[in-house]
């Protein structure tokens, strides 16, 4: 073979670059990348639907522009690298797979002096299938692309168009419809959405980070939206751990950033500022990241976690790189997804541990504190159960001192065995037996007590811990169901007197190890069992 050189099929590969994974939103926001490039401080995006159902999108910026040199490389696929290596454009692919993605012709059209004529050059991908060479055309601009020009780049700049635009919109509308025009609005604002959150830092006038920019979409303003809401929200990880040192592939060091933000809870919001600001779910917790200051990825554990859960929903981490580190991430051609190195997301495991179950407590602590609010669970009926039960095997208490919490009782292994247990004097009449409590912080559901409604006559009794998952999640269920209540009760009383009955102080630990072991596998249990929604609480369910 003397020709090695293997040119791709030009019609199978452009149209095959079609389906590299972009959307409308994803292939709107390479093109802005484009233009910050270009060092706009203006862009404006305007998508048009014609009365025959023709769509066309126009993308202009006020940036440096380009001559009719430069427009020729920029089209090019795999175009020149630029001379900013920090630019937001990195594969030379951007433009064309972007704008390929959505539609079968796309033009740019520049200058970069207001005394040059516009340059223009288009791809069409029915012309490379009929000619079946990568050929693009040269037509002259068009009055329609002129005035597009004016209005939105100005003097210099650059106008991307999008035309025969066959994928712009998810379904099929009669052309030109009140249907399709009310789903091109519906575009037009989720790609204002989509575009507030990729450039918040650049189009929030306050975050002096980047520098500003101004996104306009249909001619209303993208308004920034931080994933992070510093204004109520706690960054919980200390400074001196907010820096990464990466490890590159030839070995050489690059530094990354990362915060972590726990975000207030939905109940501590009004619905409006939560919708607006916090915006809290399963999908938005996880990793935001970074790329000079551009969002390529928003929410997702990324293997350092499991799978999103309600109880991590208020933890969000923002994690930062340069263009330095692109080789050791792997960023992909849409700029929208990286890989962590297994050696990463080890360390990034270790370091965010203890505040990802922090977020959990958090979100646990005020759903909890809700829920017994709205539905207070009724153990009178077993106080009275078992004050009116005189034959239970049960511990007799000789004395008890509430100043070093022990007893000493008469039990099955003697008289005057000393037990450290809660000792509490003074409870309401009806709580002596079994009450719940918020007072048990080692984890266990239930934990023996000696209690007396006075000074004196302390009697074995049982506490359980309103934090601990059982008592969410069963306890606050059966609410209105009082024999399921009762029962429940019943079992846990008889186990913490059985355990006051035989013991001693050699033998509190086994005990404490059992209740420890108990209650540890109950939590393991009831995992992926979700707490009780409010309306499941609600006063007038079923019981």
């Amino acid at each position: 073979m003397t020709d090695l050189i293997n040119k791709p099929d030009a019609s199978r590969l452009i149209f095959g670059l079609r389906d590299t994974g972009y959307n409308v939103k994803t292939a709107a926001a390479d093109i802005v990348d484009n233009s910050i490039a270009a060092k706009a401080s203006e862009v404006n995006i305007l998508i048009v639907l014609h009365e025959t159902g023709r769509k066309v999108v126009y993308f202009g910026d006020n940036g440096e522009g380009m001559d009719a040199a430069g427009v020729h490389a920029a089209m090019r696929y795999g175009a020149p690298v630029r001379e900013n290596p920090e630019s937001l454009g990195k594969f030379g692919l951007g433009l064309k797979t972007a704008s390929s993605s959505v539609c079968k012709k796309f033009s740019l059209v520049s200058r970069n002096a207001s005394d040059q004529p516009l340059a223009k050059l288009s791809w069409d991908l029915e012309h490379v299938e009929r000619v079946k060479e990568w050929e693009m055309l040269s037509e002259p601009v068009s009055t329609d692309e002129e005035e597009m020009f004016e209005e939105l780049c100005g003097e210099t700049g650059t106008l991307v168009v999008w035309e025969n635009c066959d994928r712009i919109l998810s379904k099929d509308f009669e052309p030109g419809s009140t249907k399709e025009q009310a789903a091109i609005k519906r575009l037009a604002d989720t790609l204002g959405r989509h575009l507030s959150l990729i450039f918040h830092r650049f189009t929030d006038k306050n975050d002096d980070r980047e520098r500003n920019v101004e996104i306009m979409v249909n001619d209303s303003p993208v308004v920034p939206w931080n994933p992070f809401y510093p204004k109520r929200s706690d960054q919980v990880l200390p400074e001196k751990k907010q820096k990464l040192v990466i490890e590159m592939p030839d070995g050489s060091e690059e530094t990354a950033s990362i915060r972590a933000w726990i975000l207030p809870h939905r109940r501590d919001m009004s619905k409006d500022e939560e919708r607006e600001f916090a915006r809290i779910s399963n999908r938005a917790q996880g990793f935001y990241v970074y790329r000079e200051g551009r969002l390529i990825q928003d929410g997702g554990w990324m293997d350092v976690f499991g799978t999103p859960e309600p109880h991590t929903s208020l933890l969000r981490i923002e994690f930062d790189f340069g263009h330095d580190l692109d080789d050791a991430f792997r960023v992909d051609v849409k700029k929208s997804r990286i890989l962590f190195h297994p050696d990463l997301e080890d360390g990034l495991k270790s370091l965010l541990q203890p505040i990802y179950r922090e977020a959990g407590n958090r979100y646990r602590r005020t759903n909890r504190s809700t829920a017994n609010d709205t539905k207070i669970v009724d153990h009178s009926s077993s106080n009275k159960n078992i004050a009116s039960t005189s034959n239970a095997a049960t511990a007799t208490v000789n004395s008890a001192d509430a100043t070093d919490q022990t007893a000493e009782v008469t039990n099955n292994l003697g008289a005057k065995i000393r037990i450290k247990a809660p000792v509490q004097s003074n409870v309401e009449a009806g709580h002596v037996h079994v009450d719940a409590v918020e007072t048990i912080h080692n984890g266990d559901l239930w934990q023996p007590a000696f209690r007396s409604a006075t000074e004196d006559g302390f009697v074995p009794s049982v506490l359980l811990n309103k934090h601990h998952d059982f008592y969410q999640k069963i306890y606050q269920r059966a609410a209105g169901n009082g024999f399921a209540v009762e029962g429940m009760d019943l079992l846990l009383w008889a186990f913490a007197v059985a355990e006051q009955n035989n013991t001693n102080s050699e033998l509190e630990p086994i005990f404490e190890d059992i209740r420890s072991e108990i209650s540890g596998n109950l939590r393991k249990l009831l995992r992926n069992l979700p707490d009780p929604e409010p309306e499941e609480l609600s006063e007038d369910d079923a019981g």
